[in-house]
Formats: structure tokens, sequence, C-alpha cells
């Protein structure tokens, strides 16, 4: 009976063991994956090379009309299967101080920042360190809502009302620091204290809004003991080579490092930083046109994500709008049948307004950053045209659809 136990006993560990070590081998591949080498740097290197004479002459001649005629101010660049077709900064970076724009400009990527943190999230789903289907009070016990899940606030189904609004008319009405910054966790507090009332019941319909991913900025900082910050450059900007990417909050800078300024509408004036530009995850990513070149190629070739998690993200979640326009974990997108799969996101946050947009399909990446909210950035149509991709405009199609950003950011 005993020798028998014994026996038992031992194959149960074996079984334990080998279990342990493969689970801790694909651990191992999983992050010497991630790790960075020469040949990276290389590659990368060559794709953003960019020879100005051997542009695409009616992209160039396209983004001078979007300029002298919209007044784009930004930068912008397309690439068509691994090479960029064309570039260009154009216009300020600060009007009043009469800074231009480079091409390595850091913008405030406002809403495009939910790409990033739907990758995070994705990765620690991949990790086993959550579940698409946790709730948030499993993070945060005081959270005033049931039955809001991760999935739920990666699609824009969690029904929350926007903090942005709620948390404005608070500090408004007590009269309190509108200059430094709030923390993710100091929100979720506010929320837990005042229990707003939701906009509608959890997983009811698609109701975009910033809360969404500011709580699952704070589910990140939650689960990995990490600033947002940190985790995002450990285990997304480094592995992928974004040397101009960075996640600048108010919180942690008194004045955020960059030159590029937002600019409401017209040059008359700029728009200041104050505490809403601390909360991070819905926003609070700056990049460059080529750091997102390369992000969309270290999503490709499973780097960052696997096929299998990035298949899920592409998924639309939500009922399509004019058949075509649907969201996804973190990304906007276009499809149909026998129609390109493409996945985009827009971004509309303190004088800043862009478009990043990655037609998987025809492997063609569109990028405009602008830093002045003209609404010069619905005049894309021809470039569309020009590419022979589909026109991302909502109302281009059947129906009164509406604009990309008139229902976001």
């Amino acid at each position: 009976m005993n020798f028998r136990y014994i026996c038992s006993a031992l194959a149960l560990s074996a079984t334990l063991l080998t279990a342990c070590s493969g689970k801790k081998s694909e651990e191992k591949k999983a992050a010497e994956k991630k790790i960075r080498t020469k040949e990276d740097d290389k590659a990368d290197s060559l794709l953003l090379v960019y020879n100005p004479q051997k542009g695409d002459k009616w992209i160039a001649d396209f983004v001078d009309n979007l300029h002298k005629k919209f007044g784009f101010n930004g930068n912008m660049l397309v690439a068509k299967d691994g090479k960029i077709l064309y570039e260009k900064a154009i216009g300020w970076a600060d009007y009043l101080h009469r800074d231009s724009l480079t091409i390595n400009s850091e913008f405030e990527l406002a809403s495009i920042t939910k790409t990033f943190t739907g990758t995070a999230i994705m990765q620690l789903v991949e990790a086993g360190k959550l579940s698409l289907n946790d709730d948030v009070k499993k993070f945060y016990p005081n959270f005033p809502y049931d039955g809001i899940t991760v999935k739920l606030l990666l699609s824009h189904r969690s029904g929350m009302m926007n903090y942005v609004y709620f948390i404005d008319d608070i500090w408004r009405k007590e009269k309190r620091n509108m200059k430094k910054g709030v923390t993710n966790q100091e929100v979720m507090n506010v929320i837990a204290e005042r229990k707003p009332n939701p906009y509608t019941k959890p997983d009811n319909r698609f109701h975009y809004n910033n809360s969404n991913f500011m709580v699952l900025g704070a589910i990140i900082e939650k689960v990995t003991g990490q600033r947002y910050s940190q985790y995002m450059m450990e285990h997304v900007f480094k592995p992928a080579g974004l040397k101009h990417t960075h996640v600048y909050s108010t919180t942690e800078y008194e004045k955020i490092p960059v030159d590029v300024v937002g600019h409401d509408r017209t040059w008359r004036y700029s728009v200041a930083q104050n505490f809403l530009d601390g909360p991070v995850g819905d926003k609070g990513i700056y990049s460059t046109v080529h750091d997102l070149v390369l992000f969309d190629k270290y999503l490709k070739n499973g780097r960052l994500l696997t096929k299998k998690s990035l298949d899920s993200a592409y998924v639309g979640r939500n009922k399509p709008v004019n058949g075509h326009f649907n969201y996804g974990y973190g990304w906007r997108m276009f499809d149909g049948e026998n129609m390109d799969k493409v996945v985009y996101h827009t971004g509309w946050w303190h004088g800043f307004r862009h478009i990043y947009v990655r037609d998987l399909s025809k492997n063609i990446v569109v990028i405009f950053l602008g830093n002045l909210t003209n609404g010069s950035l619905m005049h894309l149509d021809d470039l569309y045209k020009h590419l022979n991709m589909p026109i991302i405009r909502k109302g281009a199609y059947h129906g009164n659809g509406s604009l990309p950003g008139s229902d976001e950011d």
C-alpha cells in the first residue's frame, strides 16, 4: 500500500514538474521573443529610409492642397509593403513661438493611445495575469458598478459615464487645483465615492467614452504593480524599438517635455495642459509617425502579440455602422464581405486631431498627426481612392453615418 502510494506521489510530482517546466519554457520563449537584436535595429532603419526625390508625387500634391485649402498642420506618412511612399512635416509645432515641426516631432496621440492600451491588456491576458471575463471589482472592490468586465471596457460596452466631463464638473464646482494632474487611481476613488449614474446598463450597447480605457489603465497598474508608463516602456515601446514614444502625464511632469503644442481650431490660442492630462490609458502616449510605422510592423510580426490575440482584437464587438464600421478590442475597423480588412483609430484631445489607419489586406499604413483641430482630416477621400483603399469616413457609405471623431475622443 505504501509502495503504491509512494509511486503515485512520485508520478504526480513528475507530472507537475513537467507541467511547470513546460510553462516556464513557454514563458522564457515569449520573453526571449521580445528581446531586440542588432538585426532588428538595422531592419527598422531600412524601413524608415525615405528619399524625398522618389516620393509619391500625387500624394505630395494632395498633402500640399490639404495644407493650403483645408489648413492641415502636422505630420503625415503613407507606407506600403514596408516602404515609405511619402512623408512630410508641415507647419508649426508651436505657433506662438514660431517653432516648426520636424518629422521626428512627438505628438500627444490622444485616443490612438487606446490601441496601445488594448495591446497591453491582451499581453496580460496571454501572460495569464488577467482574463477578458474578469470583473473590474476583482481589481477594485469598491468600484460602484456590477457586471463590467475587461472585454466590455475594451469594446466600449460598459455603459459607464464619461469621467472627463464628470471630473471636470467636480473640479470646477469645488474650485480644485486645475493644473495639478490627477492619477487613474484618484479618478477611480472619486468614482467609488460619488457613484455617478451610468449611461446605460453593461453590455447593452456601444457607447464610446474615455472612462473605459482610463479604467483599463488603472487595471494595468493594479495587475503589474507598475505605473502605466513603466509597463508600456518595458513591454511595448522597447520591444518594438519605439525610441520616440513615451507616456507623459501631468501627475509625473509639471510640464510635458514635448515641443508640439495643440491648437484649437484657429491660431488664436494654444490649448494648455491641465489636471485632465493626468489620467492615462485613454490618452497620454506621445509618439511620431515613424514609431507608429514600427508599431504596425511589430504587431504584424508577432513581437507584441500572438496572431490569436490580434485576431480577437480585430473582431467587431458591436453592431456595425453602415454595415462596415465597428469596434473591436481597442481598434475601430472597416470590413465586410469581399472588402479590405482595415483597423484604425482617430484621436481628438486638447488641440490634437489624428487618424492612424492600417489596411491589413493591402499592407498600407496611413498616418496623419495634426495639432490644429480645424476639420482638415475630414478631406482624405481622394487619398484613399488613390491608394485603392476603402474610404474611412462613415458618411461616405449608405445612410447618414457620422464622421470619424464626431462620436468619440
